[in-house]
């Protein structure tokens, strides 16, 4: 699959570029034509390429169901013990995401962006 992040070689529509600002908790607002154009969602993906910044739409959500699955069957599940098990431990993935983003909240790392902007937003409010 290569980088993530490698950029397309085809030739593609071009926006016409923005200036933008930043803010000081170092925000940007993504222009509307832009984020249209990109049919951007939820998260984006950054990079620094040759000096640039790269920002790319999340065009797939990871999905861990091989490796639940494979866990499954070496552990002996098989059946209908194998499809509960299997639906328990999916369900488990967001909340022990949750849990290492608030484990390491007090460092400031953060492994997901809408933790990040909502707690900047929480500060915003408080100020």
């Amino acid at each position: 699959m290569g980088n993530v992040l490698e950029l397309k070689k085809e030739t593609v529509r071009m926006v016409k570029p923005k200036r933008i600002s930043v803010s000081s908790k170092r925000q940007i607002t993504i222009p509307k034509e832009f984020y249209d154009e990109l049919k951007i969602n939820d998260e984006v993906l950054c990079q620094i390429i040759d000096g640039a910044l790269v920002i790319k739409p999340v065009e797939e959500d990871v999905d861990f169901s091989e490796f639940i699955l494979r866990d499954l069957i070496n552990e002996g599940y098989e059946g209908e013990e194998l499809l509960q098990e299997f639906a328990y431990r999916k369900s488990q993935i967001r909340p022990a995401l949750q849990q290492l983003i608030a484990e390491n909240r007090d460092h400031q790392i953060y492994s997901n962006t809408e933790d990040f902007f909502n707690e900047l937003d929480d500060e915003d409010k408080d100020e």
